[in-house]
């Protein structure tokens, strides 16, 4: 009777055991399936990192058609540009060195203007960014303007035509795009990557010296597919093609000037010194030349007239374009040249 009993007390603890002895098993069945969906997700990542694309943040695409885009028309091509036949003033942007002017187009659509020393330079450093892959905001240069409604503007401005404004920016994001917040230089997404590298270049061949985080925006937007985008932007290129250096020193739209500032001093130790002076000029001391040469070999594809187009479409003189494409030309064949 007691082996009966002992036994009839023994099974059910025996069955437990043989149960708690499957659950490992079980559980690692039911793991295998998530863990390889977190493989390939970060393969995925990794796979957009290499585009420049981390997650959904962006800040450069690769170009394949480097040699056929259109630096007349610029990212927004013809399809996108303004409607001047009525264009009527919204409201006054009171942020920033330049004068700017929300207003209407005869279609309906809002543009922010930009009036006044900017305007050329951001126009044509605009287009060369956006020819190599970066994501940038759209923008056309109208020579002359009409803008009913507009008032005085605060400081004085080029005048066209009696009330007409001279070399207005317009700049559109685009429908359903949202600018969001300013992102850092130094703590951004892209930090040690080939394409901030490149972009850093890119500031410096344009004699951009106004590296600060306020002119540096995120735009939100949603792809046809129905995906969100985080571009990261440089949405203030306006102290370009002038001389960099501090607060007395540097200037902007001043091509003369622009031409006798040096670029590259040369390369040591597998990094790049610039000759640049202007705000951060520390985030250039981590640019590789294997970086400086990738984004030498991409702004080499451009042709001579695409590098004009760029400063035609931004309203230069033929005097001041063709010695800005010249210097232009030097630059990149500065980079293309690095040794290593």
């Amino acid at each position: 009777m007691f082996r009966s009993n002992t036994m009839k007390r023994m099974f059910p603890f025996a069955a437990w055991l043989a149960l708690l002895s499957l659950v490992p098993f079980v559980f690692a069945q039911q793991d295998t399936r998530p863990r390889r969906a977190e493989s390939e997700r970060v393969g995925l990542d990794v796979k957009r990192a290499s585009s420049g694309i981390i997650g959904d943040a962006i800040l450069w695409r690769e170009p394949t058609d480097i040699a056929s885009r259109d630096l007349i028309l610029g990212p927004g091509g013809d399809e996108k540009k303004p409607d001047l036949s009525n264009v009527t003033f919204l409201q006054e942007g009171s942020e920033g060195y330049s004068v700017k002017y929300h207003v209407r187009d005869g279609r309906g659509r809002k543009w922010v203007v930009k009036l006044g020393n900017e305007a050329r330079p951001e126009t044509a450093a605009l287009r060369l960014v956006w020819a190599v892959g970066y994501v940038t905001e759209t923008n056309y240069l109208v020579p002359c303007v009409h803008i009913a409604g507009a008032p005085k503007p605060r400081k004085d401005v080029p005048r066209c035509e009696k009330d007409g404004f001279a070399d207005a920016r317009f700049e559109e994001r685009g429908d359903g795009v949202k600018r969001g917040e300013n992102w850092d230089w130094k703590s951004n997404p892209f930090v040690g990557k080939r394409e901030l590298n490149g972009l850093l270049v890119m500031m410096a061949l344009l004699n951009n010296w106004d590296l600060k985080t306020s002119n540096n925006v995120i735009l939100t937007s949603t792809t046809p597919d129905g995906v969100s985008e985080l571009r990261y932007v440089i949405s203030d290129l306006g102290a370009t093609f002038g001389k960099t250096g501090g607060p007395i020193a540097h200037s902007r739209n001043e091509p003369e000037k622009y031409i006798k500032t040096q670029f590259v001093e040369g390369a040591k130790g597998g990094r790049v010194r610039f000759a640049y002076s202007g705000k951060q000029s520390g985030l250039f001391d981590q640019v590789s030349v294997a970086d400086a040469k990738w984004i030498g070999g991409l702004l080499a594809q451009l042709s001579d007239k695409q590098i004009e187009d760029a400063f035609r479409a931004a309203d230069f003189t033929p005097e001041e374009t063709a010695m800005l494409v010249a210097q232009v030309k030097d630059r990149i064949n500065q980079l293309v040249n690095l040794p290593g």
